[in-house]
């Protein structure tokens, strides 16, 4: 039987009314008082936040390969049989979908109108990834109130029964949404180039975080890197600002380096793990994503068991 869509409408006077509204006639069409209280456990205020691990993946400018990243760390996850959830919350700009080669026929802009459920939405693409797409240019959902994105991050917590691991692809910059869902997430790691601008939004990213109570250090990631000693000069600079006026400790992830194969694969449609496997850049997403999965496996039983004692007469 078809789950019933669960709603994320604002929660204003004018959409309050109509949910009272809906509510009365179901009422005076005979609802009985079980139905009443299955609706009243199926209201967001019911639902919780995933308890799953949860990746916010950011970044203080477009540009930077933020949304390749989560695309192919996803896939990369996929390979070592993680079960991974892909959350397309670039509410403005979404293009997850086009990168994974996927059509949904249904997206957020269903689910925040009420007329599909989170659940109904869910698409699944390469290697088990599965991905809640986002639409493009849509205002109603470019820019969500907080009741709408509460509702929105507790309808994951929903879904988190299916997977090991849930990547959240936010907005480049440093919108209300974007922090709320960094906020939100257990983990963050923003991503950079080696240019200046992408160095200076980074931090200014990880500065906001900071002053908004981001409970633990960002993580950071260096993308389109020249050298592995470019990265990591990027890196080194990055964190002795942080250190020096956030007090911060930021820990450096694997480095991706420019690799002409990331926009042949854009081109294809494909993610570079399965249309370029034995690029550079497919190890480097290996990498991270073996970082992130070794993180989330329970640690493995040890071998050595304690021998029986021998009772000798």
């Amino acid at each position: 039987m078809a789950r019933r869509a669960r709603p994320l409408s604002a929660g204003g006077p004018a959409s309050g009314g109509r949910q009272a509204l809906r509510l009365v006639r179901r009422a005076a069409r005979g609802g009985s008082a079980r139905r009443d209280s299955a609706a009243a456990s199926d209201h967001p205020s019911q639902w919780n936040r995933p308890h799953v691990r949860t990746l916010a993946i950011a970044s203080g400018k477009g540009g930077v390969g933020k949304s390749n990243l989560a695309a192919n760390l996803a896939v990369a996850l996929g390979e070592m049989g993680a079960r991974v959830l892909l959350v397309d919350a670039d509410l403005a700009q979404a293009n997850l979908d086009l990168l994974l080669g996927l059509n949904p026929r249904f997206d957020l802009q269903h689910v925040l109108l009420g007329d599909k459920s989170l659940e109904e939405i869910v698409v699944h693409g390469p290697l088990g990834v599965s991905l809640i797409p986002a639409s493009s240019g849509v205002p109603e959902i470019a820019d969500l109130d907080d009741y709408r994105l509460e509702c929105l991050l507790r309808g994951l917590g929903n879904l988190e029964a299916d997977v090991d691991l849930i990547l959240i692809d936010v907005a480049s910059g440093t919108s209300r949404q974007v922090l709320s869902f960094c906020l939100a997430a257990s983990e963050v790691v923003v991503v950079t180039t080696p240019e200046m601008p992408a160095f200076s939004d980074a931090y200014g990213l990880m500065k906001l975080l900071h002053h908004q109570g981001l409970s633990t250090p960002p993580h950071l990631l260096v993308n389109m890197a020249g050298s592995a000693e470019e990265a990591e000069e990027t890196a080194h600079r990055i964190g002795l600002v942080a250190r020096r006026f956030l007090r911060m400790t930021l820990e450096p992830w694997e480095p991706v380096p420019f690799d002409s194969a990331i926009p042949r694969a854009v081109r294809l449609q494909e993610p570079v793990l399965t249309s370029f496997p034995h690029s550079p850049a497919a190890a480097a997403y290996r990498a991270v994503a073996e970082r992130l999965w070794n993180a989330v496996l329970p640690p493995e039983p040890s071998l050595e068991r304690e021998q029986p004692q021998r009772l000798e007469a």
